[in-house]
C-alpha cells in the first residue's frame, strides 16, 4: 500500500466527495414514515450510482416487503480474502425541527463538522467505504481483497426484511469477514473497535379506560384514568436505583468475566467530562457498575414515551379515554429478545390497575452480539486506526444495537469488524446531527489501510 497516494488522493479530490456526500444527505430518507417511501427509494438509486461511478460492480437495489436493499461487489482479486461491507442508508426522523440549528436536510460545514440526519449514522459512514474503494482502484486499477456491500433501507425501523434476504441470498453474501461502520470511537483522536453490542426489544403499551374523554370534575375519583393507570404499571417497572423489577429478567444476563471488566477500567473513562457533554449533574444506575459498565454490559428498560390527554397550550379538565407509553430494553449476552417481551407482557398483566383494558403491541427485536475481541480480523482493525491515528487502539463494547449483526453472525457465520468513526457527542437520532470531518479524513485512510490488512487474514 502506497500511503502517501493515498493520502494525497483524499486530499486532492476531498471537497468534491464532500460534495457529494452532501447530496446523499440531501435526500430525507426516513424509513419509519410512509410520506417518505419514495425518498427512500431515491435514497437506494443514489446509492447504487454512486457504487457504480466509484468501480464497483453488479450494482443493484433489490426489493423486499419494505424498503429495498442496495447491493454491489468488485471480485477480481483471485486468491484473496472477501470483504462484506454492512451499512444503511435510512435515517432517524428530525422532530422536533425546532431545535435544529440548520435544516436537516440542508448539509453545513460549521466548525469542520458537517451537520444534517445522517451525517455520522450512517450515511457518512457508509459512504466512507465507498470513497475508500473508488480510491484504490483509481490508484492501483484493483483492489487488495475481494468487496461486496449490502446496505439497507431499514436499520432504523430495525431491520424487519435483511433477516429474509440474508437467508435468501448466503450464497451472494459469501464472505470471509464482515465489516460495519455504523458505531462510535472512543472519544476524539481515540479510535475503537466494538466487538459487542446489545441487542433490543420494544412494546408499545395502549391503556383504555372510559369509551370517551371525560369532564375531571364530573367524573374524576370515579373513574380510572388511563394516564394515571399507564403511569402505575411504568412505575412498577425499576425500583429507584433502576433495578428492573420483571420477574426473571437478569437470568440468562452473560456474566463477565474480572480480566474484561479490568479492560474497562484502563480505558480511562472520564466521568466527569461524560456528565459535562451530556448537561447532567449526576450520573444513574445500578450500584456496583461503572458508568461504562451500565451502558455497555448491562440490559436497561426505559421509557420513551408517553401520550394521552391534553397536552396543548393551558389547561384542560379532562379525563382521558386512553393513554400510552413506548418502552424499550437493551439486552446482553444471552437475553433473548422474544423471552424478554413475554416477561414484560407477564408483568404488565400482573400490574395492570383495575377499570382499565391493556393493550401490548411489539416493536423492534434484535439479538445481542458479543465476539472475541482477539480475533484476527478485529485486531488487524486496530493496527489500521494506529497507523492513522498514532495512538493504541481500544477494544470496546457499544451500548446501541445493530439488529442485523447477530443475524450476519448466526446465518452467515463470519467473523464481524465494527470500525466506526462517529463520536458519542454527535447527536445522532437527536436534532443538530453532526459528523467531525477530521474522522472523516482520517476514516477514509482507516479503511484504504484495512483492505490491505485484510488480504492477509
Amino acid at each position: 500500500m502506497n500511503a502517501q497516494a493515498i493520502d494525497q488522493y483524499f486530499k486532492d479530490h476531498r471537497e468534491a466527495h464532500l460534495e457529494e456526500l452532501k447530496a446523499f444527505l440531501r435526500i430525507p430518507s426516513i424509513s419509519s414514515l410512509s410520506e417518505h417511501k419514495d425518498d427512500i427509494r431515491k435514497g437506494a438509486e443514489w446509492l447504487k450510482e454512486a457504487m457504480l461511478k466509484a468501480g464497483l460492480e453488479n450494482a443493484e437495489v433489490f426489493e423486499t416487503e419494505g424498503h429495498p436493499v442496495v447491493y454491489a461487489d468488485w471480485l477480481h482479486a483471485e486468491g484473496k480474502p472477501t470483504v462484506l461491507v454492512y451499512g444503511h442508508y435510512d435515517v432517524q426522523p428530525v422532530d422536533p425541527l425546532n431545535l435544529w440549528e440548520s435544516a436537516p436536510f440542508d448539509p453545513q460545514v460549521r466548525d469542520n463538522k458537517l451537520f444534517a440526519r445522517g451525517a455520522s449514522d450512517d450515511k457518512g459512514q457508509t459512504f466512507m467505504h465507498v470513497k475508500a474503494v473508488e480510491a484504490l482502484l483509481q490508484l492501483n486499477g484493483e483492489l487488495p481483497v475481494n468487496i461486496k456491500f449490502i446496505v439497507e433501507g431499514e436499520e432504523e425501523v430495525g431491520s424487519p426484511n435483511l433477516p429474509q434476504y440474508v437467508e435468501q441470498n448466503k450464497e451472494q453474501l459469501k464472505a470471509d469477514v464482515i465489516v460495519i461502520s455504523d458505531t462510535g470511537m472512543q472519544g476524539p483522536g481515540r479510535p475503537a473497535v466494538c466487538y459487542g453490542l446489545r441487542g433490543l426489544a420494544g412494546i408499545q403499551i395502549d391503556v383504555k379506560g372510559p369509551k370517551g374523554d371525560l369532564h375531571s370534575g364530573l367524573y374524576g375519583g370515579a373513574v380510572q384514568n388511563p394516564l394515571h393507570a399507564v403511569v402505575e404499571i411504568l412505575e412498577s417497572f425499576r425500583d429507584k436505583e433502576g433495578v428492573i423489577q420483571v420477574e426473571g429478567f437478569y437470568e440468562d444476563v452473560l456474566p463477565v468475566s474480572d480480566e474484561e471488566r479490568a479492560e474497562f477500567a484502563s480505558l480511562e473513562f472520564d466521568l466527569e467530562n461524560e456528565k459535562k457533554e451530556l448537561g447532567i449533574s449526576e450520573d444513574f444506575g445500578e450500584k456496583g457498575y461503572s458508568f461504562v459498565e451500565r451502558t455497555w454490559i448491562r440490559p436497561t428498560l426505559e421509557i420513551n414515551g408517553i401520550t394521552g390527554g391534553f397536552s396543548g397550550e393551558g389547561i384542560k379538565t379532562v379525563l382521558p379515554a386512553e393513554a400510552s407509553a413506548k418502552i424499550t430494553c437493551r439486552l446482553v449476552p444471552n437475553q433473548d429478545p422474544d423471552d424478554i417481551v413475554a416477561k414484560l407482557r407477564a408483568h404488565i398483566e400482573a400490574h395492570k390497575p383495575a377499570g382499565v383494558t391493556v393493550e401490548i403491541t411489539d416493536f423492534d427485536k434484535g439479538k445481542p452480539f458479543l465476539t472475541p475481541y482477539d480475533h484476527p480480523a478485529i485486531q488487524a482493525a486496530g493496527r489500521s486506526y494506529e497507523k492513522v491515528y498514532n495512538v493504541p487502539t481500544a477494544f470496546t463494547r457499544m451500548g446501541g444495537s445493530v439488529p442485523i449483526v447477530a443475524v450476519f453472525d448466526e446465518v452467515l457465520g463470519l467473523p464481524v469488524v465494527l470500525m466506526g468513526f462517529g463520536l458519542s457527542s454527535e447527536n445522532f437520532h437527536a436534532p443538530n446531527e453532526h459528523f467531525h470531518l477530521e474522522n472523516f479524513d482520517k476514516g477514509l485512510r482507516v479503511i484504504s489501510d484495512y483492505l490491505f490488512e485484510a488480504a492477509n487474514l
